[in-house]
């Protein structure tokens, strides 16, 4: 055993899978890992469906609500026809980025 695995306790492969990384793809691609490409998924909403859903959570609630919640909100936005389908989530992580 070397110095680097009674340390950390680390298994023989993953040294050397370590190793191998540094000299294949360099130090700082080794310590922080390679950066995707592209996003893990696709984006639902264009800018301008984020600025309509924006521009509905702002203005006041449909008749017999005193606010908006997201279920309600991601519901409008469909009926609307802003988007064909969308979740309350992802409406909760578009005005997230707004705060």
């Amino acid at each position: 055993m070397n110095v680097f695995q009674k340390r950390f306790a680390a298994r023989t492969q993953t040294v050397e899978n370590i190793r191998h990384r540094f000299v294949e793809r360099g130090f700082e691609e080794t310590l922080n890992g390679a950066r995707r490409l592209t996003p893990p998924t696709q984006k639902r909403l264009d800018g301008e469906q984020e600025a309509h859903i924006i521009a509905l959570r702002l203005g006041a609630p449909p008749k017999g609500y005193a606010n908006w919640s997201l279920r309600l909100l991601s519901r409008k936005v469909v009926e609307l026809g802003i988007v064909d389908a969308v979740s309350h989530e992802t409406v909760r992580r578009t005005l997230k980025k707004t705060v």
